[in-house]
């Protein structure tokens, strides 16, 4: 056909060469293909096709796929902590010290009981200091940190036992500062706070903070506990109770917003042309979100050039939920496989499927072009060339 033309048009010909060999001629904002193949230095052949698995949605593919998006983690489930019956005294603690003795003309009270009332001598407070150390008169430099308030108490006793008359010791600490707990990041008023006695998990720790700036499926939960972190989304917090841990002195809690997305290509709406949106990149509008709501944001099939049976899901499937489902992943290596969830969105039942299939984080959504429009934008191209060819030989008479 081309042929045809250019023997049409001896004028076409001549312009579709100089066209060809005049690089810059047509304006453009980047290097074409050609120029980019042209000066590289180095061309390394492509590599062959990822091997991937293509999967008609049935009942069984859908019930395997949901058990992965419905699955948690439980990173927090099995977290240590929550034992505060022995809160040890920390570095940088506040205490005080009260020594009490059976009678007067001991160590601490006069035995001239008009000087002062009652049986007892409070220390003044202080802090532990970096090494760890208090220091109680006549009992010396004591060694407080990780020790608890009893135990403390126990050691002053026991120092000053023969210089005192029957002496008993409280230690309390009256501000913590060694063993607290740090809520920052994406929450209304980040704060320290120290551990009460009777215990805090983490949604507990959220709400002195403020909680949240952001919905639950955008948040994420860290837990720095020593050399360690650990994350949850706060979601799977809410949904499921056993994953609330209870903290230990010393976390570090820390939320982050991370939104979920999912991307939409193919013969859906032009961008922009529904609500203004202008990309193919949206974010989750709820906890879950099935496919048909994905699409739906997405402004639907175009009526025009969509192949309804051809709607596919991309993403990277566990081997183990693949052979859940009875599917065949010995040609596969690593312990993901590439899979394609196919929906024939011409039938009810591929419609049922979409709106039950739960979209996870960086899914990619194609919606296939049907053949005849492929058909239809060929004859388009061979129209404009034509046309053209027919300007330009009335141009040149």
């Amino acid at each position: 056909m081309l042929a045809s033309i250019f023997r049409f048009s001896p004028t076409l010909a001549i312009s579709a060469i100089c066209l060809a060999g005049c690089a810059g001629f047509t304006p453009q904002d980047a290097p074409n293909g050609a120029s980019v193949v042209t000066n590289a230095a180095l061309t390394v052949a492509p590599s062959p096709p990822v091997p991937y698995a293509l999967l008609a949605v049935d009942p069984n593919i859908l019930k395997s796929a949901n058990s992965i998006s419905d699955h948690v983690s439980g990173n927090f489930r099995n977290l240590p902590g929550g034992d505060y019956k022995d809160i040890t005294i920390g570095v940088g603690d506040i205490v005080t010290v009260t020594v009490f003795e059976a009678q007067s003309g001991g160590l601490f009270i006069p035995r001239e009981a008009s000087v002062r009332p009652g049986n007892f001598v409070d220390i003044p407070r202080q802090q532990v200091d970096q090494s760890g150390n208090i220091t109680v008169p006549y009992a010396g430099t004591i060694k407080a940190a990780g020790l608890t308030a009893r135990a403390v108490a126990d050691i002053v006793r026991e120092r000053i036992r023969n210089r005192a008359i029957d002496p008993q010791a409280v230690v309390s600490v009256v501000e913590q500062r060694g063993n607290q707990i740090s809520v920052l990041g994406e929450v209304n008023a980040p704060l320290r706070f120290p551990v009460d006695p009777g215990g805090i998990r983490v949604m507990g720790a959220i709400a002195r903070a403020g909680g949240p700036k952001y919905p639950s499926w955008e948040t994420k939960v860290k837990i720095k506990r020593g050399s360690k972190t650990y994350t949850e989304t706060m979601s799977s917090i809410v949904r499921h109770p056993e994953e609330d841990a209870f903290l230990a002195p010393g976390d570090v809690v820390y939320l982050s917003r991370e939104p979920r997305v999912f991307m939409v290509f193919g013969s859906t709406p032009s961008p922009g042309s529904i609500g203004g949106t202008n990309n193919r990149r949206f974010t989750f509008e709820n906890d879950r979100m099935t496919l048909a709501e994905a699409i739906a944001k997405a402004g639907g099939l175009d009526g025009a050039r969509a192949n309804s049976p051809s709607v596919y899901v991309l993403r990277l499937e566990p081997r183990n939920l693949l052979k859940s489902a009875g599917i065949d992943v010995q040609r596969f290596p690593g312990e993901l496989v590439p899979t394609v969830y196919n929906f024939d969105w011409s039938k009810p039942d591929g419609m049922f499927f979409a709106d039950s299939f739960q979209i996870r984080d960086h899914d990619t959504i194609v919606v296939s072009e049907s053949p005849s429009t492929e058909l239809i934008k060929f004859f388009s191209l061979m129209l404009a060339g034509t046309d053209t060819a027919v300007n330009v030989q009335t141009l040149t008479r």
